[in-house]
């Protein structure tokens, strides 16, 4: 396809979109109520109603639902392309992806009939009540979930990734023996410390940084200060990519939240309180099996963190309505992943009983909650907290576990944190290979969680601001390249796994944004 025709494909989908969004219908009404204003010719009319909209800032807000559908949009491909290949490109991609997928409603379904515990209910009215009541203070329920595990770790997932091979790729073709160090044995296009640095050019050693130039010991005046009246005039501007270029340098602790929702344009407006409310309405009403795994979870998480603890009740709540979202069902159109189906009770294998399960199409596994918990330093109304986790997730931590070509899905992030290494540390990742300690095994819960649970919260929060005003999750697999290159020294004198381990257990006393750039701007080529 030429440029042209894929420009008109992508205005097409996007004009689309947004025909039946909320948004449309607002503009719609602004234009006809516009109608009666004295300064509205007629003579004039469409001039005179498109700056009408523009003063009003109805244009502003079109520009930002333009800028997020181009996000979410699928890449342009051909037109005749079946809708699979638009999910995934890769055969062998799409075929493992399906038999994880199956694997792991498998536990689920196992997990129910062993149990006996159904995968969905109705709440007796009292239990109804009961939690309604109990709704802002659900961490002080002690259900007894010691019968409930898991449905998988990341550990299990990471196995998978290990065994993935691409049949029509002859691995003896390759020039150096170095591709066969690491554990990924995809042959993907990652990018290399010369091509990073051309990505993220406003990471280099002389731009100011927030994170580095905000802690020394450097006059406010000097950075600190223009940069945060930039980033207000960005916030009172309401623009969207403007949000997004500013947070590369990283975002000041107070604009952060409305950066954040600005960036992902999670408006908060009534609808989405709404919204909201419905979903909690859902979870008043019935009573999932996957609940129980959302419970478990936060409970084995974020309720043994000592930054996270204290937001257990935002957690419980962000997830069991997040459980309950349809319109999270959109995303996998552009995600390799298919929606899980279970059957009505008594109708297995009957296709016109099967229901999507959970509601929005996604089974927590251990750790999920760690994608919320960070959020929860920024926003404290429940709402607002859910659509900026929402947004996140559709936009960047699905593809911390599904299988994909993705340049910012997880084969991709281990794949390039593999090569890095390799690349830059070879003696050290040779060492760790040879006792083996492959870096991938240590390195890749910290991938899968965007380093969630392992960095402090200031750091992680940070590291996340890059990943937004990127668009982009590569930044966490440079991330954990660059903490072993900073333990490197260590690391070469550790003789077993659990050793090596041990040097890399605690990163709450890393600063994220000076390993980064030291790792990209000043490591020799």
């Amino acid at each position: 396809m030429d440029e042209g025709t894929e420009m008109s494909l992508s205005i097409a989908q996007v004009v689309q979109r947004l025909k039946g969004s909320h948004l449309h219908s607002q503009i719609e009404r602004q234009a006809k109520d516009c109608l009666h204003r004295p300064e509205i010719k007629l003579e004039s009319l469409k001039e005179d109603v498109r700056s009408y909209l523009k003063t009003s800032g109805w244009e502003k807000k079109l520009q930002n639902a333009v800028y997020r559908e181009l996000h979410l949009q699928l890449p342009p491909s051909h037109p005749t392309a079946p809708p699979e290949h638009l999910k995934e490109p890769l055969a062998y991609m799409r075929k493992a992806q399906a038999s994880w997928e199956k694997r792991i409603l498998k536990s689920l379904n196992s997990m129910s009939t062993e149990l006996g515990v159904p995968l969905a209910r109705q709440r007796p009215a009292a239990e109804q009540k009961e939690l309604t009541d109990k709704w802002n203070e659900m961490g002080t329920d002690e259900p007894d979930l010691s019968r409930f595990r898991p449905v998988y770790a990341p550990k299990d997932f990471l196995e998978v990734l290990i065994s993935l091979r691409n049949p029509n790729h002859d691995s003896r073709e390759e020039i150096s023996a170095r591709s066969h160090w690491g554990l990924i044995q995809v042959p993907l296009n990652v990018r290399d410390i010369p091509q990073l640095r051309q990505a993220y050019s406003e990471l280099n050693l002389t731009s100011g940084q927030l994170g580095i130039d905000d802690h020394a010991h450097v006059h406010p005046d000097l950075f600190e200060n223009d940069y945060v009246q930039i980033g207000q005039k960005v916030v009172v501007e309401q623009d969207s990519a403007a949000a997004q270029q500013y947070s590369r340098r990283g975002c000041p602790t107070g604009l952060r939240a409305d950066l954040w929702a600005l960036i992902l344009n999670s408006t908060n407006q009534l609808q989405d309180v709404m919204h909201y409310e419905q979903l909690k309405a859902g979870v008043i009403q019935h009573d999932l099996l996957v609940d129980n795994l959302i419970y478990k979870d936060v409970k084995l998480t974020a309720s043994n963190d000592d930054y996270y603890f204290v937001f257990e009740d935002f957690l419980y709540q962000v997830l069991l309505c997040f459980s309950r979202d349809t319109g999270v069902l959109e995303h996998f159109k552009y995600n390799s992943a298919t929606p899980p189906k279970s059957y009505l009770h008594g109708k297995v294998g009957d296709e016109d009983y099967a229901v999507v399960y959970p509601p929005n199409g996604v089974i927590p596994f251990h750790g999920f909650s760690m994608y919320v918990a960070p959020l929860c330093f920024l926003y404290n109304e429940p709402s607002k907290l859910y659509s900026v986790f929402r947004e996140m997730y559709i936009r960047y931590f699905f593809r911390l576990h599904s299988i994909s070509s993705s340049f910012s899905g997880i084969v991709s992030l281990c794949l390039q944190f593999e090569r890095l290494l390799q690349t830059h540390l070879p003696q050290l990742f040779y060492h760790l290979r040879q006792i083996g300690a492959q870096p991938l095994r240590i390195a890749f819960k910290w991938m899968v969680r965007a380093f969630s649970g392992y960095l402090s919260t200031d750091q992680l929060l940070l590291l996340w601001d890059r990943i937004l005003g990127y668009d982009s999750l590569e930044v966490v697999a440079v991330l954990a390249a660059a903490v072993f290159a900073f333990r490197a020294e260590n690391l070469m004198e550790v003789t077993s796994l659990a050793s090596a381990e041990a040097v890399l257990a605690d990163l709450s006393t890393l600063k994220v944004i000076p390993l980064i750039q030291i790792f990209l701007f000043a490591t020799a080529i």
